[in-house]
Order: C-alpha cells, then sequence, then structure tokens
C-alpha cells in the first residue's frame, strides 16, 4: 500500500495548491449557463468551443460550462442539437450567459487522444455520448451508460450481477486470444485494462470471472463519453487502439461562485424472467413414466418448493450523489461524494461503493502556467454468489435451484426440546440451494485510487508544453468461506477457506508539445511527444480446510490453529506472482485545415513494449485522414446545412497478452487441497517457451463517412463504411510430440477480417415553444470471417453429466469467430433416441454465429413544458447463444434420474436412454429488441433565489425483452474458453438480469 499512500500525499499536497491559489489569484476564464430562449431551461451536453482553437466544453446538468480562453481568442461558439449555432464575442466579463433558439444543426465537441475537436472538424470516426443522452436506470459502471447508444459499439452484460463484467465490441471482434475490450483512457490516464480483484475459486461450484475493474467511477461524475472507432482516430493511441478507443472526461467546477448538488434516487428490482420449471405435483407423475408409481411415492418430499423464489428477492438499490464545483478567480474545482447500495436479486448478493472525487485547475503567470489535477478515490464491497462459469453436473447455486426436487422441503421440522429447524440436504451430491446460501460467504473489498497531475505552460504564442504524471492504484482482497455443514463433496465435514489478495500499480509520465498556428486561410495543429506508462500487478493465495468450526466469520476472521482440526492438510498457499511490464511511446500528430474546407490528419506513434522479444521490441502505427467539407462548395443545394465527405487509414496494435511469452519460463504450478483433502501441485512446468520474434498483433483499417445536415440541421447524421483487417493474431501452438517443450506462443498467419457500414441519425422532430421532440437512431451491420488459416481451434467447453471434454465452437477458415460447431438436430426416433441430419453424428459448421450481424438504438425524447420523457430501445439481431443451461439439465436423463427439469422436456419423447450431446437441439437464436429506458421527469418551476434547479424523476429499466430465445436472457455470455481461447455466445448458470424502477430527485443550490 505504499504506493498509494504516496501518490495521496502527492496529490493532496495539488489539492490544497490548487485550492490556495483559487482563492489567492485573480486570473481570468469564461464560464456562464446555456438556456432555451424560449423556456428558459438549462440546455444540458451543449457544446461551447472558443473559435480557431481545439478547446472547448460540454455544458453539465444545470446548462452550465466553464472554458479556458486562450490568450489572443476572441469568440465561442455554442451549439446544441436542433438549436442554431451562435458565435459570440467575448467581452471583458468573465460570465457569458447564451440563449439558443430551435433551428441549426449540432456543431458539438468531440474529445480526441491528447485534445479535442469540433466534431465538423473531426476527420475520423468518433462518436460522442453525453450527459444528456446517457442511459437512466440502476448504473453500476460506466459502460452502461452508453449501451447502445453508438452505431458499431456492441456492449453486453455477460450477467445481471451487480458489477458483473461487460463485454465491449467496437466494430468486430478481431482478437483469437487477445482481449477484445477497448482501451479506456480517464481524464488522460490510459488504464491497463486488467483485472483489478480475484477471480472465483472452485470450491464444488465451478470457478467465476472477477468484477469489472471499471466499477470503481461514480456514473454521475461522469460529463461525457467519446468513442475513437476508425485506425485514423487510435492510431494516436498505438499498440493499444485495435479495438477502439473510449475516452471518459468527468465533470469539472461549475459556474460563477459555485453549484451544490445532491440528488437521492431508490431503486427496485426483480427478476424479469424464471425457467418454467415443473411443479412437484407434475414432476411427480413425469417421473413415474420412467421409473414406475412406487418409486415416485419414494422420491416425494411431502412439500411443493419453488426453489428460485428460495434464492430470488426483490432488490432495492439506494443512489445518493453530492457535489459542490465553482469558478472563480482563474480557475476552477469540484467536489463529489457519492455512495451506492445495490442489492443483487440474488439472495446474499450486492455491491456496495463509496467515491470521493476532487478535480480542480489554476492559471498562474498571467495565465502562462495552468495546473490542474484529477483524484478519485473509491471503495468497493462485492457479495458475491456461488455461480460458476464451469460447474459440474452438481450444479451451482442456480444449477441446484433448477435441478432440485421441488417437493423436498427447505427445512426439516424438529419436534420437542428446544432444537431449532435444520436445512433440509438430501446427498453430498445434491446441496439444498438455501443451504448454499446459508453456509458460505463470498466477498471482495477493494480501494482504488485513480488521478493525474498537469501542469501546461504556454512558451510563446502557440505553442504550450505539457507534462502529466498519471497514477492508478488498487487493492483488494477476497475472501470465500464454506461451512463444513454444507452437503458437497469438498466441503462437507472439513469446510474450506480462500484467501486471494490481488494489488495493481499503474504509473504514467507523458509529455508533450501543442503547436498552433494560422496563415491566412490555413490553420496548423502540431502535437509531438513522449509517453512511460509501467503496470506492476500482485497477487497471492490460500487455501484452508479441517476446520473445526461451522461459523463462516470465525473461518474468515480469527484464522488461528484453534479453529483448524490437526494435520498437516489444513493450509496451503496455492501460489503468488509479481509482474511489471512497460510500455515507452513516441508520438506526434499534424492537423492541416485549408479554408476550412479541406481537413488533413496524420498520425505516427511507435510504441516498445516489454511484453515483446528484442527482434520486434518496438510497433508502429501509421494512420493518415482527410476531410473534404462540401457544404463550403457553392454548388452544394442550399437545402444541406451540413455536408463533409471523409476518408481515412491506419494502422494499430494490440497487445492484451500475459507478460513475456518470448522467452523460455518455467515456474512451480499452483497448490491445491482435492476433494479428499490431500494437497496437490507445486510441479515445475513450462510457462512460455523461446520465441524471440513474436511481434504485435496488428489491425489496418480503411474507413469512409459521410456526415450530413439537412432542413437547416433539423436532421443530421454521418454514415460510415469501414474494412478492418487483423493479422499476426497471438496464440498458443501445441508442438507436435517429441519435442523439447509441448507448446510456444507465436503469430499465426491468418487474417480476421470485419467489415461493415453505420448509421446515426439525429432528428429533432418537433421545436416548438412548449413542446419539443428529439429522435435519435444508430444501426450498425457487421460482417466477420476468418481468412488464410490452415489450422482449427476449439473452443466453447460444455459442461454437465456426460459431458466431459465437450465443446460447440471451432475456429477455422471461412468462418466467423467462434463459429458454432456442432451435430445438427433432427429431432427423436420412435424409441426416443436423438435422431442427426446432416453428416450424421459427427460435429459440423451450421452457419450460425454467436456475433451478432446488426445492432440498433432508437430514442425518443419528449419535452412538453417541464416535463421530459425518453424512451430508447436498443436491439441486436442475427447472433445464436448456445443453451448449455438446457444441455446440461432440461433432459429426460435428467428427469429420470430424479432432477427437475423445464415443463418442455415432459411428454416430449425423449428416452431417458438418449444422451445429451453437444448438438442444434441447443443452440438457439437469440436476436432481440429491448426497452432499456423510460424515463418521466418533472422540472419545477423555482423562483427561489437560493435553489437553482428542482427535478424529480421516474425510470424504468429493461421493462420487456422481445426474443425468442427460451433462456433468461438473450444477451448472455459466459466464458467457457479451451486453452485460453475464450468463447461467445453461450449461457451457462448466468446470473439472471433484472427489470428495475427507479425513484428520484435532484436539487442544486
Amino acid at each position: 500500500m505504499k504506493f498509494i499512500n504516496t501518490y495521496l500525499k502527492c496529490g493532496f499536497l495539488l489539492v490544497c495548491m490548487v485550492l490556495v491559489a483559487n482563492i489567492a489569484s485573480a486570473q481570468r476564464t469564461v464560464t456562464g449557463k446555456v438556456t432555451d430562449a424560449e423556456t428558459k431551461e438549462p440546455l444540458i451536453g451543449a457544446s461551447v468551443t472558443v473559435v480557431g482553437t481545439t478547446r472547448g466544453a460540454v455544458t453539465d446538468i444545470n446548462g452550465s460550462y466553464r472554458v479556458e480562453v486562450p490568450a489572443g481568442s476572441t469568440q465561442l461558439r455554442f451549439a446544441y442539437t436542433g438549436y442554431q449555432e451562435r458565435e459570440v464575442t467575448l467581452g471583458s466579463s468573465n460570465e457569458l450567459n447564451q440563449e439558443l433558439t430551435p433551428g441549426n444543426q449540432i456543431s458539438e465537441v468531440v474529445v480526441v487522444g491528447y485534445g479535442s475537436i469540433r466534431k465538423t472538424d473531426a476527420t475520423g470516426a468518433v462518436a460522442s455520448v453525453t450527459e444528456a443522452n446517457f442511459n437512466q436506470g440502476v448504473i453500476s459502471s460506466p459502460e452502461q451508460l452508453m449501451q447502445g447508444r453508438a452505431a458499431g459499439v456492441q456492449i453486453s452484460t455477460a450477467s445481471g450481477e451487480p458489477g458483473g463484467a461487460i463485454n465491449i465490441r467496437i466494430r468486430g471482434t478481431s482478437s483469437v486470444r487477445n482481449g477484445n475490450n477497448p482501451l479506456f483512457v480517464v481524464d488522460g490516464v490510459p488504464l491497463a485494462g486488467d483485472d483489478i480483484s480475484a477471480s472465483g475459486q472452485d470450491a464444488g461450484f465451478g470457478s467465476s470471472a472477477a468484477r469489472n475493474p471499471l466499477n470503481f467511477l461514480n456514473p454521475n461524475d461522469i460529463a461525457s463519453i467519446d468513442i475513437l472507432k476508425d485506425a485514423s482516430a487510435t492510431a494516436i493511441y498505438g499498440s493499444r487502439g485495435a479495438n477502439g478507443v473510449v475516452l471518459i472526461t468527468t465533470k469539472r467546477g461549475g459556474s460563477g461562485k459555485g453549484s451544490l448538488s445532491y440528488d437521492y434516487s431508490l431503486g427496485l428490482s426483480k427478476i424479469t424472467k424464471k425457467y418454467d420449471l415443473l411443479n412437484g405435483k407434475d414432476f411427480l407423475a413425469a417421473y413415474a413414466k420412467f421409473n414406475g408409481e412406487a418409486a415416485a411415492r419414494a422420491l416425494d418430499g411431502g412439500a411443493q418448493t419453488d426453489w428460485q423464489d428460495a434464492i430470488f428477492r426483490s432488490a432495492v438499490t439506494h443512489n445518493h450523489n453530492l457535489s459542490y464545483g465553482a469558478t472563480n478567480n482563474g480557475g476552477d474545482y469540484r467536489f463529489s461524494l457519492s455512495y451506492q447500495d445495490q442489492e443483487g436479486i440474488i439472495r446474499e448478493s450486492g455491491m456496495r461503493r463509496l467515491t470521493a472525487r476532487f478535480t480542480g485547475s489554476k492559471k498562474f503567470m498571467n495565465d502562462r502556467l495552468t495546473m490542474s489535477t484529477n483524484v478519485t478515490v473509491s471503495s468497493i464491497h462485492d457479495d458475491n454468489a456461488a455461480i460458476g462459469n464451469n460447474a459440474g453436473f452438481e450444479g451451482d447455486l442456480l444449477g441446484t435451484a433448477l435441478k432440485s426436487n421441488p417437493t423436498n422441503p427447505i427445512k426439516i421440522k424438529r419436534v420437542g426440546g428446544n432444537v431449532a429447524d435444520s436445512l433440509f440436504q438430501v446427498s453430498k451430491t445434491e446441496a439444498n440451494p438455501v443451504a448454499i446460501l446459508e453456509y458460505s460467504k463470498d466477498y471482495t473489498n477493494t480501494i482504488r485510487t485513480l488521478g493525474n497531475m498537469t501542469a501546461e505552460y504556454k512558451i510563446i504564442e502557440g505553442l504550450t508544453f505539457k507534462t502529466v504524471l498519471g497514477f492508478d492504484a488498487s487493492s483488494s482482497s477476497r475472501r470465500a468461506a464454506y461451512s463444513r455443514d454444507l452437503f458437497t463433496n469438498t466441503v462437507f465435514g472439513k469446510g474450506r477457506l480462500y484467501m486471494n489478495d490481488v494489488e495493481t500499480q499503474n504509473r504514467l509520465w507523458e509529455n508533450y508539445f501543442t503547436y498552433t498556428k494560422s496563415f491566412g486561410q490555413t490553420n496548423l495543429t502540431a502535437l509531438l511527444g513522449y509517453s512511460y506508462q509501467n503496470f506492476g500487478y500482485t497477487s497471492k493465495g490460500f487455501e484452508m480446510t479441517n476446520f473445526r468450526t461451522s461459523n463462516l466469520d470465525q473461518m474468515i476472521n480469527n484464522m488461528a490453529s484453534a479453529n483448524l482440526a490437526s494435520g498437516n492438510n489444513s493450509i496451503v498457499a496455492s501460489n503468488s506472482s509479481h509482474v511489471v511490464d512497460e510500455l515507452q511511446s513516441y508520438f506526434g500528430r499534424v492537423n492541416l485545415g485549408f479554408a476550412d474546407k479541406f481537413l488533413f490528419t496524420a498520425t505516427l506513434r511507435a510504441d516498445g513494449s516489454t511484453k515483446f522479444g528484442g527482434n520486434n521490441k518496438y510497433g508502429y502505427f501509421p494512420s493518415f485522414s482527410f476531410k473534404y467539407r462540401l457544404i463550403e462548395e457553392g454548388f452544394v443545394p442550399e437545402f444541406f446545412s451540413d455536408l463533409g465527405l471523409r476518408l481515412g487509414y491506419g494502422v494499430t496494435g494490440n497487445q492484451s497478452i500475459p507478460h513475456n511469452l518470448y522467452q523460455r519460463r518455467q515456474r512451480y504450478g499452483d497448490w491445491d487441497i482435492d476433494t479428499g483433502g490431500a494437497i496437490n501441485g507445486g510441479v515445475l512446468g513450462d510457462v512460455t517457451s523461446e520465441n524471440p520474434n513474436l511481434k504485435w498483433e496488428q489491425t489496418s483499417q480503411l474507413n469512409i463517412g459521410l456526415d450530413f445536415g439537412i432542413i437547416k440541421g433539423r436532421v443530421s447524421g454521418s454514415i460510415d463504411l469501414y474494412n478492418k483487417d487483423t493479422k499476426d493474431l497471438l496464440i498458443l501452438v501445441r508442438t507436435a510430440q517429441p519435442a523439447s517443450t509441448d507448446f510456444f506462443y507465436n503469430n499465426l498467419d491468418a487474417n480476421v477480417i470485419n467489415r461493415g457500414v453505420e448509421l446515426n441519425l439525429n432528428i429533432a422532430a418537433v421545436a416548438q415553444k412548449n413542446f419539443s421532440w428529439n429522435i435519435l437512431f444508430n444501426a450498425a451491420y457487421n460482417h466477420n470471417e476468418v481468412k488464410n488459416y490452415s489450422g482449427l481451434l476449439n473452443t466453447g467447453e460444455i459442461n454437465g453429466q456426460g459431458l466431459t471434454g465437450a465443446f460447440c465452437q471451432r475456429i477455422a477458415n471461412g468462418q466467423p469467430l467462434y463459429a458454432f460447431f456442432v451435430r445438427e438436430f433432427g429431432g427423436f426416433d420412435k424409441d426416443g433416441i436423438t435422431k442427426y441430419t446432416g453428416k450424421g453424428d459427427v460435429q459440423v459448421f451450421t452457419g450460425a454465429s454467436p456475433l451478432p450481424k446488426w445492432n440498433a438504438g432508437f430514442t425518443n425524447s419528449f419535452r412538453y413544458k417541464n416535463l421530459d420523457l425518453s424512451i430508447f430501445f436498443n436491439g441486436q439481431f442475427g447472433q445464436y447463444v448456445y443453451n448449455n443451461t438446457a444441455n446440461a439439465y432440461f433432459t429426460a436423463g435428467a428427469l429420470a434420474n430424479g432432477r427437475n427439469v423445464s415443463k418442455d422436456v415432459a411428454g416430449n419423447g425423449e428416452s431417458n436412454l438418449n444422451a445429451p450431446d453437444v448438438s442444434s437441439r441447443f443452440l438457439e437464436k437469440a436476436s432481440f429488441v429491448r426497452l432499456q429506458n423510460l424515463s418521466l421527469g418533472y422540472h419545477v418551476p423555482v423562483k427561489s433565489n437560493k435553489i437553482s434547479n428542482l427535478r424529480f424523476f421516474v425510470t424504468a429499466q429493461n421493462l420487456a425483452v422481445f426474443t425468442n430465445y427460451s433462456g433468461q436472457d438473450p444477451e448472455v455470455n459466459v466464458n467457457k474458453a479451451i486453452d485460453g481461447v475464450p468463447s461467445s455466445g453461450i449461457d451457462y448458470n448466468a446470473y439472471p438480469r433484472a427489470k428495475s424502477l427507479l425513484l428520484g430527485a435532484s436539487v442544486s443550490f
């Protein structure tokens, strides 16, 4: 924790400097408020730019803005969707309020790497989502704010667990093994993207993934999210830009003397859809058909239990957000404090987060020096459910709830005396789901600190130098205890405790020059810089067993030898690791504009990474883009308010691989306590083999785009066509034996192609004094295909009884990544045995892909006087999901063995002797349309001099899903990797998604 303390001390010192300077100094900064000229209501998300520069700001929830105006600049440009754009000459006052009237197009500011730019001047494919268009509801991480809001950006949750992992794909899936998530940059600090907490250990319920590492950010602190999609935009981030870049900009100080804001919301959540299982009576009748009436009577436990109801609940979420911000004397600052307590819809699960944040800046030396800082400190407590990615036939918490005998009671009644009722448990292979909840405790505590300290100095007119010191540090501990009273093979009679700690540290130092100059009708902006980033990751783990106590708190908090039975097999250190990687970079960018008509951008970044061997230590990533603003030509009809053609090409990289895969390395394997209590492991084995030629995975991308606006800007949008070609794919390769090693890492001689088209539309359908209607629509098509690959890679492990070694996906030439590879189901024969079509009892490609072909989002926003209503739909189309849950649990064989099943299994003609092989029987179309958000708000007309804004709101989230998928939710992705090759589109015991109702109010003073 020393590194966290050091950074906190440095950050605290700079915070004090900024605050003192804000009080003691008198420098110029322009602030104000942007409002509707007719209704006088604040315009949230309006853009304010300094004319002739790349500097700008976006208005906050109160319509307030703050922008730093360089010496010599004299005008500000104000713009908002469906309103007339205005340019205003600055006077001597530091405060400038502006009213906009309906009519013209938006000219919003978008953030790009190391700067910002007017969207109409952007030469690359960039999407921007501001606070006004963020998703509402129970939001635990920033990705959820932009889900469905940008064309070509697919965001799907792996499960409905609070704080659960989220998958983001920008313009398709490109990498076989590497991470496919984009690079996240928060206030200029690129995040490592690694897990910051431990994954779940297998105590008989399967292993589970770590929580989302972005949960530490308070969504209420975020002002805008900008998404860089094509290579010409992402090349400035070089080796980390292949999957796109997401730039998160947080809120800064308000305007004038200051603004205090508080909002509170109360959320209620419940499961959207339970599995339609047999009740007790129907279960016994169906069981009797296979085993006879006598066997059914013997199986009858005498109760009527809905095990799903026994583990699910109506969950409550509390959100508190308090902030104070101001701009004065040439500086600004903002404090915020937030607390979220989100219960999960599965009992004993949830997330609690406390976040404190400070941001501030100050000008010195007659505005030549600007110092600023951003610091976020977050404490997160996660209560984890006993749900795994790869549980066997015994099942995890959800699996046992699905298959448990519905006639068994939850508790056994004790007769006489003072003996309390006890939980009913059948055997070591059939745990009571409620017993799993009662006899286990799994939680994670994480502290994360993110921030930066910057100094920008104006050397001469037009030339500035900026240095940035960034830091991102976390410390996490996970404790998972299972009582000796729990009936499972691993735990019963012994108990089990897992302790895992993870620490990360990410240090950044960047220095760059920016030069801006105008030569007549020619505008030049040049950037030249150096970056160094250091990534540290430390982990350690312990396992314990043979506990004398059943008390979970004592097992976790009092691990003295008194709680452990005698013997040598009570505790073992499973393993530990410490890894440091470094990234050194040189980057440059030139923007040229001629007559505000022809715009050119050229970028080059050179990255050197310790992850690669000496023969390919450095990678070089260039890009070029051009925009022709046709609207400046006289031959364009007045019908158009904007028209511009974009063309861009660039090369980016992907270095999301483990540490040092190019040298021959060995280490001792993890130690483990097996089911019987014996200690195994610790065998010396290969980690990697020699390959000094291992090099960067590279993606080249061509983009052609058209920006347009018509009817005086009432309709605006863009169309983009792209082609992404990823080569030199990094993968683990098994070697033919005999050989000196079993495997090595290599670059595959293959390509992954993503081709697609994107459409964005913004429509100000109605813009009147008392009524407005705005429409946002986006849609994207993507085709994914593997080319020039002569090998085969299997992935998509399928779990369940009799399914050891089964898989459902294969990577092969001419197929999309993770294409489904299954037997073709043709129904049952007269004996109830599966018939196969096509090539018979062999797995084949069926043409089904887990990757959506289409993504779309559709928003309607209405305002009537002080009422506002927003309705948002999103959808994905053309993808399939393999229902491993049905494959594992919902078969006639499972029913005949005394396990409950879904109603469609009873009487479907299947024999209990039929093998539940991997087949298209469990492969389902998963297209869907989701009513994601419906939000109704009311701005209270406030005449008080103290209250500046008062709003009440109600938001419904995930109200309805229209789909043919039979599972709980079609938007699911449980990773079932094989040999490190991930899977996609598999449903297995996923934590269910919830629908939520949120009631709240916000007030500003």
